[in-house]
C-alpha cells in the first residue's frame, strides 16, 4: 500500500503485539518474508495461540513443533495456547507437549475438545507460573523429588481425568507454591467422575471447585476432604457429600452453591452401573469448619441445604457480610438461624424477595401459610424477640425487586425490625425508560414504609 501502509509505520512492539493476537501464526510466518523488517519481529511476540481448525490437522504436531523452534530464540514469548478441535495421536502429541514444557513459558494453557490422553514422557517444568488444562485423560509417574511445578502459582483443570487418586494427589502436593486453584469436572454423559473430593494443600490460597454428578451418584459417595490450613477464599459448587473432612482455619470468604438429592426427580436417569442407592447428604461439618468467615454467599439450594441436610448452624462471630439467592422453589428455613447465629453481621445482601412460602421461615420473614395464619393470630402475643431486632446489621441490599405485593410486605418487615439499619439499597428491575410510571409507583410506595431507624435511608 506504500505510504498509505498504517501498520508498517507503528512501532516494532506494537507489531509484535498484532502478531501475538493472530489467531494462526502460519499467517504470521507467511507475512515474515514480506520484509526484512516483519521477518524479525517474531522476537518480539510475548504469546502465541495456535489451533487445528485452521491448515491440515494431520501434521498440527510438526507444525507446532516448527513453530517451536521458530521462536526458540525468542526473549519475549512467555505465555502458550494450544487448542485442539480434532484427536490426535497420543505419542506425538505427547512429544509436541513435552516440546513445550522445556520451553520454559510462563503460562500454558492446553484446550481439547475431546477427552485426550497424554501420555508425557516428563510432565514438569521449573518456570510455569500458570497452568490450564482442559479435557485430558493424564498419564505419567510423579517424577524424582515428586515437584512437578516449583512455581507453579496458578492451576486450573477442566474435566481432567488420573490414572489414579494416588496420581492426582501426588500432583497437587508436588506444586508446593500453589496460590490458586481451579478444578471444573461435570456430567458429560460420556466418562466418569475424574475427581477423588480431596484437595490437601499448605499453600492454596484461593480455592474453586465445580463438581456435579447427578447421573452417577457413586461419584459423590463418601466424604469430601479440603486439608488446606491456608485456605483464605473457598468458591465450592457440588451436590451434598455424606460427609465433610476439612482444616479451614484461615478462611475468610466462602461461596457455596450446594444442591441436596432430595431435589432430584423420583424417574431421574442414572448410569447403568452408577450406584442408585439414595445418598443422605451431611454439611454439618463443613459449615463448622468455616464459622470463622467474614464473608459467605449462599445460593438459594445451599440456603435449603443448611436447613435440610445440617444437624446445627453454628456460632459466626466474626460474620460481617451474608448474602444469599432466593428462588420460588426454595425456603428460607436457615436464615433464622443464621442471622440469630451471627452477632456482628453489618451487611445483609439478598438476591431476590420471592421465596417458597413454608412454615419455618421464621420471624426473618413476613411470609405465613395460609393455613398457619389463624394460628399464628392465636400465639401473636406469645412471640419472642424478632430474630431481625437483634441483628447489627446496617446496611441491607437488595436485587431483583419488582415491586410485588410479597415483596413490598416483606421490605416493611424488614424497615420495622431492623433497628441499626442506616443505608438500603434496592435495585429495582424495572426499565425506566420504557415504564417510568411503573418504576416511580415501585420506589414511591417503599419511601412511604415506617421504618424503626431514624438513620435509615433508601437508595435506588
Amino acid at each position: 500500500m506504500g505510504s498509505s501502509d498504517l501498520i508498517s509505520k507503528l512501532p516494532d512492539e506494537i507489531l509484535g503485539k498484532v502478531l501475538s493476537f493472530l489467531y494462526s501464526y502460519r499467517v504470521a510466518v507467511s507475512t515474515s518474508v514480506l520484509s526484512k523488517r516483519w521477518r524479525n519481529l517474531h522476537l518480539l511476540i510475548d504469546r502465541l495461540y495456535l489451533n487445528d481448525a485452521q491448515g491440515d490437522p494431520q501434521h498440527f504436531c510438526d507444525f507446532v513443533e516448527d513453530t517451536l523452534h521458530l521462536l526458540s530464540d525468542s526473549p519475549t514469548l512467555k505465555s502458550f495456547s494450544l487448542y485442539c478441535a480434532f484427536t490426535h495421536d497420543s505419542s506425538e502429541m505427547g512429544q509436541c507437549i513435552d516440546t513445550v514444557l522445556e520451553r520454559g513459558f510462563l503460562e500454558l494453557n492446553l484446550l481439547f475438545e475431546d477427552t485426550h490422553c497424554m501420555d508425557v514422557e516428563s510432565f514438569t517444568s521449573n518456570t510455569l507460573v500458570k497452568f490450564s488444562l482442559c479435557d485430558f485423560y493424564l498419564e505419567f509417574e510423579p517424577p524424582p523429588g515428586g515437584v512437578f511445578f516449583p512455581k507453579l502459582k496458578k492451576l486450573s483443570l477442566v474435566q481432567v481425568e488420573f490414572t489414579s487418586h494416588k496420581i492426582y494427589n501426588a500432583f497437587i502436593s508436588g506444586c508446593p507454591v500453589l496460590d490458586e486453584f481451579f478444578l471444573h469436572n461435570h456430567d458429560d454423559y460420556i466418562n466418569f467422575p475424574a475427581w477423588n473430593g480431596t484437595v490437601a494443600s499448605l499453600s492454596i490460597k484461593r480455592l474453586t471447585i465445580s463438581y456435579h454428578w447427578p447421573h452417577y451418584p457413586k461419584g459423590h459417595k463418601g466424604f469430601c476432604l479440603f486439608d488446606t490450613p491456608n485456605l483464605v477464599c473457598l468458591d465450592y459448587s457440588s451436590y451434598a457429600a455424606e460427609d465433610y473432612q476439612v482444616n479451614l482455619g484461615s478462611l475468610v470468604e466462602a461461596t457455596l452453591d450446594i444442591h441436596s438429592w432430595e431435589r432430584l426427580p423420583d424417574d431421574y436417569y442414572y448410569y447403568e452401573d452408577g450406584d442408585t442407592e439414595d445418598i443422605v447428604g451431611d454439611v454439618t461439618n463443613l459449615v463448622a469448619g468455616m464459622s470463622n468467615v467474614k464473608t459467605l454467599h449462599l445460593s438459594a439450594d445451599s440456603l435449603e441445604v443448611f436447613h435440610s441436610c445440617c444437624k446445627s448452624i453454628p456460632l459466626f462471630p466474626n460474620l460481617v457480610t451474608l448474602s444469599f439467592e432466593s428462588d420460588k422453589e426454595r425456603g428460607w428455613q436457615a436464615v433464622p438461624l443464621l442471622l440469630n447465629n451471627s452477632p456482628n453481621l453489618e451487611t445483609l445482601v439478598i438476591k431476590g424477595l420471592v421465596h417458597e412460602v413454608t412454615e419455618k421461615c421464621g420471624d426473618a420473614c413476613a411470609c405465613i401459610p395460609k393455613k398457619d395464619k389463624r394460628k399464628r393470630k392465636r400465639t401473636k402475643t406469645e412471640k419472642g424477640v424478632c430474630c431481625l431486632s437483634t441483628c447489627q446489621v446496617k446496611v441491607l441490599n437488595i436485587s431483583g425487586y419488582q415491586g410485588s405485593c410479597g415483596e413490598l410486605k416483606q421490605m416493611r418487615h424488614f424497615l420495622g425490625n431492623l433497628n441499626c439499619l442506616e443505608t438500603v439499597k434496592v435495585d429495582v428491575e424495572v426499565d425506566q425508560g420504557k415504564d417510568v410510571k411503573r418504576y416511580m409507583r415501585i420506589t414511591n410506595a417503599l419511601m412511604k414504609l415506617p421504618r424503626v431507624s431514624s438513620n435509615c435511608q433508601i437508595h435506588f
